[in-house]
């Protein structure tokens, strides 16, 4: 798999919305040990803990991406090795498609959609590194 600086190099990432990000990053951070390792302007953190790594998204940001109440609060970003082939599978298996694969300036290529249960996923396809400071992040720890 590719490796972006952008993009933690975890598998599977919960991203969790809150209403105000920068308040639950500091929260996190004191409470539960994490540390910031990107920030982008003030709608979205990536956290690490360990070889862990966690998204902190504007509550807001998340009902506007497809998400309801509660729903919006919680989604999982997957990184793949090939997104088209994921994307066709997950659609013939039915899933109800959010986005269709599309290439992102930060060097992912990403379609969401919504599981049997309601559950909102990301998957994510490294296509290049790309630096933080061209799309607007800051690299904290990285």
């Amino acid at each position: 798999m590719i490796q972006n600086r952008s993009m933690p190099t975890c598998t599977v990432i919960p991203e969790l919305g809150y209403p105000n990000v920068t308040q639950a990053t500091d929260w996190l951070c004191g409470a539960f040990g994490f540390v910031v390792r990107l920030k982008i302007a003030d709608h979205r953190a990536q956290l690490g803990i360990g070889d862990g790594a966690m998204v902190v998204t504007l509550l807001g940001a998340a009902a506007s991406a497809g998400g309801k109440g509660l729903e919006a609060a919680f989604a999982v970003m997957v990184r793949v090795e090939d997104v088209d082939a994921h994307y066709a599978r997950a659609s013939r298996f039915g899933a109800e498609i959010l986005s269709r694969p599309t290439d992102y300036p930060y060097g992912e290529r990403q379609y969401s959609c919504r599981d049997l249960g309601g559950h909102r996923w990301t998957f994510s396809q490294t296509i290049a590194d790309v630096a933080c400071e061209t799309w607007g992040g800051t690299l904290v720890n990285g």
